[in-house]
């Protein structure tokens, strides 16, 4: 049992994740560059992704300064107290550069390993996805559910693409696997929200390669929350290897169609 309130950590992470938020989107209304590459020329950083964790972190460090916090763009922050808060200042970077109006910050809290707060909040548009661990997942306080999706020929499936040219043609290949034994396919550009759409029903099932703890902290806790089935290939978790979040009864024909695909090959 955690001695710690996931209510008052979602309140401070959303108070953050708001103003974090405000931050960007002010930002766009100036000129935005590239101020580094990550894995690849292609895997871009803004000074605005920067200027937004630092941001958040001396805002959660100022409050709670014996956590921990594991940031997509710093350094990490060892602390002593058994919480930590993973983030992403801005998911979505790409359609950030590029003006594209979706993009997200993502802040997961932990508690001993187990992430038991996350908010999401969809900047340009304002809305703001919210969990507990047992306590709901709602969307700008109002409760959500995933779909009631039971047949994969009518699933909206999201995903999305790595930044290695090797990685990226396996998922191409998945991609063909799949368009023709679903409804479509959906590429975002912010595997935050991804998920956060399979709770709230706009995408029956999300799948992805690549994502890191700061781009599904808080996502995949707001989908299982809604009443998500979430999970790797194979029985195992979430992870960088693969995320998977469906509506219950799509889960088990999702996961062995992906898997024929073999989408772990690169």
């Amino acid at each position: 049992m955690t001695t710690e309130n996931p209510q008052d950590l979602l309140k401070l992470a959303v108070e953050v994740a708001e103003e974090a938020a405000r931050l960007i989107v002010e930002r766009r209304r100036g000129t935005i560059t590239v101020a580094d590459t990550k894995s690849t020329v292609t895997d871009v950083v803004t000074a605005v992704d920067r200027e937004s964790e630092e941001l958040i972190r001396a805002r959660i460090l100022q409050a709670r300064p014996d956590d921990s916090f594991l940031g997509e763009e710093g350094d990490d922050v060892a602390g002593s107290s058994g919480v930590r808060w993973v983030v992403d200042p801005i998911d979505g970077t790409v359609n950030y550069l590029y003006d594209l109006p979706t993009y997200a910050v993502s802040i997961a809290v932990e508690y001993d390993g187990t992430t038991v707060a996350g908010v999401v909040v969809d900047a340009p548009k304002g809305e703001v996805f919210t969990a507990t661990k047992g306590g709901g997942a709602f969307v700008d306080g109002k409760p959500i559910r995933v779909s009631g999706c039971t047949d994969l020929s009518t699933a909206l499936v999201g995903t999305g693409f790595g930044y290695d040219a090797d990685r990226r043609q396996v998922q191409a290949e998945v991609v063909q696997h799949l368009i023709t034994k679903v409804r479509d396919i959906r590429r975002i550009g912010v595997g935050a929200l991804d998920l956060c759409y399979v709770a709230c029903g706009r995408l029956d099932a999300v799948y992805e390669r690549g994502l890191n703890p700061w781009d599904y902290g808080a996502g995949a806790l707001i989908a299982a929350e809604a009443g998500g089935t979430i999970g790797g290939l194979h029985g195992a978790p979430v992870s960088p290897e693969m995320s998977i979040a469906t509506s219950p009864a799509l889960f088990g024909p999702f996961h062995d169609l992906l898997a024929e695909a073999n989408p772990l090959r690169a």
